[in-house]
């Protein structure tokens, strides 16, 4: 990596500046965060670790920033990379930014998170050496969580800046790295402004209600769930008046221009302040009641807020079982239903305007749609969406045969692309491309052996949500076997959203409203079996969870040689919410990683879950050697990375633990007495109680006489013997399907 951070320096503590300090420091960079005064960027500092979702993985993040005052700029004398993310005026950040340039060290990259004034312009009058080193860095809002970032470089920014800092920032900080024009708005947020906009005009007609737009535009067309209105309650109608502003401002075609002018009830709306969320009301308000709260949406005829009316389109209902996005999309815009109409109305212009300016804007079409799907949370680009819809229906849907931005893109082809949208570096998603160039080793419905390349197997989920049921343990035993036979080491992960939320409980209540106790306990004993030849295998085995990685996705990790997580993991083992403990090795293995019992007993007992890959070290789900990937798309190749420097070094498997110290009857009186008052005082049910002196029986011993050791061993069958004994709880049962059927938690 040519470009090396060890030091930064944010100048503007606003929302957005002091959001990228935060993400800065969970790099693990120093950072100085400057504004006009020390205590506006110590209160800039503080909104921030007030703001949800948190921008630090965690609170010792904090420690990493610094404040300051824009009138003392020496502190930037170390700086290897100075943002700036002051108020959008030329004039002040031009004055700025001459103070800048007089003391930057001639290495430091300066880069601007500006989108509303070209970068050439604001750099004008700059030294060489300055201008150089200038770029756009236009980090998304939550800079933690939205993975795009765009890279503009001008005219004189040095080749070697660029590719620096843009590798920089996507293996230290994780983004997704887009090089993009300076031009108005640049990529993402022109395009998706002009798609945000087409909507807006359909619902400012009446034809279709807020609620039936935002349920057509969210995950049933490969959008987050937020999808059109609630965004931009998120976002803030004030945002996006800006952006739409600066676009009929500064765009060049007065065409062009017009696609973005305010519709009138969006002025009325800036006007009586209902802006979104930080307002308490936008498009949706919510409401207290005497139950608790309720959401209501805004009448744009009045003004006035109604009840929130669910949207009855069949159509979407129908096209639920349709897993491929562009598939789903497809059928859903050639339907002669409402939501067809709207996608022809809508979605149709977008994606001839993303032909449009796609030259203007990106270097290639697959920028754009990277843009799309890292920038506004796009399951596909909308080139990725002109092939699966059909470039003839797009244009059909637009009143034409052909247009010349779009035959000049498909230069003679009936399609974009040849293939799906290509991985931005060879090194991302490694499983998907090993995948789709058939080096499916072993397959059933739960999960897959994929051979990874240089001797590495991969063991891949691919259930729903990537439950752990009777298939994926027959695939992480056979993986085992496999590797051992044929291959240097394992690996353990996919390129889903989430590892694993847990053990299948649908199958696992069915068995237990039966009574099919000996088939539970073969389940128990089977996953047991599996965890512990993951710990046992004679080559590593490296787990790779991302996102939700609960219950049996949390035993899972817990028993490989190393665990490369993502930043983004949210670990824990949460049995007790749905009335049971861990049953699959976790309490075992928690009881080895802890201090003492009564952590493991107070992480097991109250279902803690980290809010990052950092916390869940503090947290005791990962140790100190195991490693996190700050970008999501590199874990597979960052996990078989580790795999092989294990191999490498020569590995050796654990041996069985034969005497694990457990506290026996006093330990345990401990445990059950603070179990005893917290349901004295009301904090927990009478079942609580229950669950909670089996995890304390487990964790000291069961019914040994005095504080002694057990092995591994013993301490499963432990595990296996309340597991099973809490199945047969009611209220367990009770809970369980509560949480199937709701999501939700039960405290019965």
């Amino acid at each position: 990596m040519s470009v090396t951070i060890r030091r930064a320096a944010v100048l503007g503590a606003g929302v957005m500046g002091a959001q990228i300090a935060a993400h800065l420091a969970n790099a693990g960079v120093p950072v100085w965060l400057l504004d006009v005064t020390a205590d506006a960027a110590a209160a800039g500092l503080k909104r921030a670790t007030t703001l949800k979702p948190d921008p630090f993985f965690t609170p010792d993040t904090r420690a990493l920033i610094r404040t300051g005052s824009l009138d003392d700029l020496s502190v930037l004398e170390d700086a290897d990379w100075i943002v700036e993310a002051i108020i959008e005026d030329l004039a002040v950040k031009r004055a700025l930014l001459a103070r800048v340039d007089a003391i930057r060290a001639p290495h430091a990259i300066v880069s601007s998170n500006t989108s509303g004034i070209p970068l050439a312009l604001i750099a004008e009058g700059r030294s060489d050496g300055f201008r150089q080193h200038w770029v756009g860095t236009h980090f998304f809002n939550p800079p933690r969580y939205l993975r795009l970032v765009e890279v503009i470089p001008t005219p004189d920014t040095a080749p070697t800046v660029v590719a620096g800092l843009s590798e920089w920032i996507d293996h230290r900080l994780g983004k997704g790295v887009v090089l993009a024009k300076d031009t108005p708005a640049f990529i993402a947020n022109h395009l998706g402004m002009f798609g945000v906009m087409r909507l807006l005009d359909v619902a400012g007609t009446g034809r279709y209600t807020i609620e039936e737009i935002d349920a057509i535009t969210g995950p049933a067309t490969g959008r987050p769930k937020s999808a059109t209105f609630r965004t931009v309650d998120l976002a803030g109608l004030d945002i996006l008046s800006k952006v739409t502003a600066d676009l009929t401002r500064r765009l060049p075609n007065e065409a062009d221009r017009r696609h973005f002018e305010t519709p009138a009830y969006v002025q009325e709306m800036l006007t009586r302040g209902l802006i979104g969320d930080k307002a308490g009301q936008g498009f949706y308000k919510k409401v207290r009641t005497a139950s608790g709260s309720d959401i209501q949406t805004l009448d744009l005829a009045t003004f006035e807020y109604r009840p929130k009316n669910p949207a009855r389109l069949p159509e979407l209902e129908a096209v639920r079982s349709i897993t491929d996005t562009g598939a789903r999309v497809a059928s859903l815009f050639h339907g002669q239903h409402r939501t067809g109409e709207l996608l022809r109305e809508t979605l149709a212009p977008t994606l001839l305007y993303a032909a449009y300016i796609a030259g203007d804007v990106a270097h290639s079409i697959d920028d754009v749609d990277r843009a799309m799907r890292w920038g506004f949370g796009w399951d596909i680009g909308p080139f990725e969406l002109w092939d699966a819809i059909g470039p003839a229906h797009v244009l059909a849907a637009c009143g034409i045969s052909a247009d010349p931005a779009v035959t000049a893109l498909l230069a003679g082809r009936d399609r974009f692309r040849a293939g799906s949208l290509p991985p931005a570096a060879p090194d991302l998603l490694i499983l998907q491309s090993a995948r789709e160039r058939g080096r499916i080793v072993q397959s059933n419905e739960g999960a897959s052996l994929v051979d990874l390349g240089d001797d590495v197997l991969c063991v891949e989920f691919h259930s729903k949500m990537n439950a752990i049921g009777g298939d994926t343990i027959a695939m992480l035993h056979a993986g085992v076997r496999e590797a051992e036979k044929n291959f240097r080491a394992l690996v353990v992960g996919n390129d889903g959203l989430h590892f694993s939320a847990g053990a299948n409980l649908m199958l696992l209540l069915l068995e237990a409203q039966e009574e099919n106790w000996d088939d539970v306990d073969l389940m128990v004993r089977g996953f047991q079996g599996a965890t512990m030849a993951l710990k046992q295998s004679a080559v590593p085995v490296v787990v790779a969870p991302g996102g939700l990685a609960l219950g049996g996705g949390c035993e899972v990790s817990l028993h490989g040689a190393e665990v490369q997580a993502a930043a983004e993991t949210y670990m824990g083992l949460v049995e007790v919410s749905v009335g049971l403990i861990p049953g699959g090795g976790g309490t075992k293995e928690m009881l080895l990683r802890a201090l003492d019992v009564q952590t493991a007993f107070e992480t097991i007992g109250f279902g803690k879950v980290s809010t990052s890959g950092p916390d869940a070290k503090r947290l005791g789900y990962l140790r100190a050697q195991d490693g996190i990937t700050m970008n999501r798309e590199r874990l597979i190749a960052d996990a078989k990375a580790a795999a092989l420097a294990l191999a490498r070094g020569g590995y050796q498997p654990p041996q069985p633990r034969a005497s694990i110290p457990v506290g026996g009857p006093t330990a345990y009186a401990t445990l059950a007495l603070g179990v005893h008052l917290a349901w004295r005082a009301g904090r927990l049910s009478d079942h609580d109680v229950t669950i909670g002196r089996k995890l304390a029986w487990i964790l000291t011993g069961g019914n040994v006489p005095y504080a002694t050791t057990l092995s591994e061993g013993q301490l499963l069958d432990l595990e296996r013997e309340a597991f099973l004994s809490l199945c047969g709880e009611p209220k367990t049962q009770e809970r369980i399907a509560y949480t199937l059927k709701t999501g939700k938690t039960l405290r019965n």
